[in-house]
């Protein structure tokens, strides 16, 4: 997460710089407790982004999704990625954002709770982009495991791998 790159997004976009809102989302990723859900997982996620881009159909509307995805993150909280799209509806409205992209990064933001199939081909992207850690190589992969579950460190051992089991299962297939 570098300031050049959201400089650059936010030109691209036609939105203003907004040094703040980026030292905003610096400190949310840079939280004390978060091992996974951090600045690395944004960057690994604009680097998938990157390989990418052309298949978005509206790529700074995705780029804004992967910023703006995990900045609200409580691990026991379920309205983790609502109150993120829900910042960053805010920021991009009070930004001028126009509010038909906007309501597309909220949504974008929604897919990743992967509670439903994938509506468009943007949502497919950054679905498969934050999933991407599940086919990493098996150093990367446990490295996740471990980080993920320090994050859920005071749920019960077998709690956690049935829950972690259940979510997995859960992911809607798209066709």
């Amino acid at each position: 997460m570098n300031q050049s790159r959201w400089l650059n997004l936010m030109k691209g976009a036609k939105l203003p710089g907004s040094i703040p809102c980026f030292e905003k989302l610096i400190a949310a990723y840079s939280e004390g407790h978060r091992y996974y859900h951090t600045g690395h997982h944004i960057d690994a996620m604009l680097r998938h982004l990157d390989q990418v881009s052309d298949l978005a159909e509206h790529p700074y509307e995705v780029e804004l999704a992967i910023w703006f995805h995990d900045a609200i993150y409580k691990p026991f909280s379920s309205n983790n990625e609502e109150y993120s799209a829900l910042w960053a509806r805010e920021f991009l409205l009070n930004a001028g954002y126009n509010p038909r992209s906007t309501e597309r990064v909220y949504q974008l933001i929604m897919a990743t709770c992967n509670s439903h199939a994938p509506a468009s081909i943007d949502e497919k992207l950054i679905i498969d982009i934050d999933l991407t850690i599940l086919g990493a190589s098996e150093e990367t992969f446990d490295a996740y495991e471990t980080q993920v579950r320090k994050e859920y460190r005071l749920v019960p051992l077998m709690i956690y791998q049935k829950k972690t089991q259940q979510a997995v299962k859960g992911f809607p297939v798209s066709g």
